[in-house]
């Protein structure tokens, strides 16, 4: 909060579009004084004021476009922008290393049906449960994959250079966020990875599973794949029809198997 004791001097900051959800109401979608206490480098002051350096795509330092590393002086003003998916940002500075080359995800323990959903959806989502905040971080650096969390402390570790805040708390709509957020739709393959681990899925004939498959299930379904690590089996059963409603809900059109 603003500190009118303070000795070294105020900046002006505006932040825009929904990097003001992480302000205080009185500070949301305009500008406001904020306290220098000491030598502050821009991510160190805007972390501060309650931003995670993850949803920073643009900071502009008296209308400069600057880095994190920048330090700021009494009377700067800086504008905070969120990652932009469309807009050609080329000339400005950038804040984090290139997209990551293929899209993968690391989730917190909070997020086990967003795991399950994503992993539907066909996409590598890691959830390794209640493990430190410490190893999560060092499993986004050092797997290369996409922080998801609603914990802004956790996205603020500097170690961290890709992180999403979901904004929601209902899986589903944390869901269309993902995918909206990374445009992501065009990536989407159903039904091809394990929900259990996450791994690929293979076809794999019935002959070969029939010793473990039910009664029921032996006589009325034909068509089965199986876990690459895990080793579960997958048919169209009960659960198959939720999981198209859910996918309907998403704006998803599963690929049949003749396309």
């Amino acid at each position: 909060m603003s500190d009118p004791e303070s000795k070294h001097g105020f900046v002006t900051v505006r932040a825009y579009a929904e990097l003001n959800d992480f302000l205080p109401k009185k500070w949301r979608r305009r500008e406001f004084i904020y306290p220098l206490n000491g030598g502050f480098s821009l991510k160190h002051l805007i972390e501060s004021a309650g931003i995670p350096h993850t949803e920073i795509e643009i900071i502009l330092l008296n209308g400069k476009s600057v880095d994190f590393n920048c330090i700021v002086s009494p009377d700067d003003r800086i504008s905070i922008y969120p990652v932009f998916e469309s807009l050609d940002i080329t000339p400005l500075v950038k804040l984090r290393p290139e997209p990551l080359r293929k899209t993968r995800f690391v989730l917190d323990v909070h997020l086990g049906k967003l795991a399950l959903i994503l992993r539907l959806l066909g996409f590598d989502a890691e959830y390794p449960g209640n493990i430190p905040d410490e190893k999560l971080a060092d499993i986004s650096a050092g797997e290369d994959r996409i922080l998801l969390t609603r914990d802004t402390m956790l996205l603020k570790r500097s170690i961290v250079t890709h992180g999403c805040y979901l904004h929601s708390q209902d899986p589903e709509e944390q869901a269309r966020e993902i995918l909206e957020r990374l445009d992501l739709r065009g990536n989407i393959k159903p039904f091809t990875r394990c929900l259990d681990c996450g791994a690929f899925l293979e076809t794999v004939d019935k002959k070969d599973i029939i010793n473990r498959l039910e009664p029921l299930t032996k006589e009325y379904y034909n068509e089965f794949k199986k876990c690459c690590e895990c080793d579960k089996i997958y048919w169209k059963g009960s659960h198959y029809e939720p999981l198209l409603g859910l996918l309907q809900r998403l704006g998803v059109q599963p690929v049949t198997d003749g396309d």
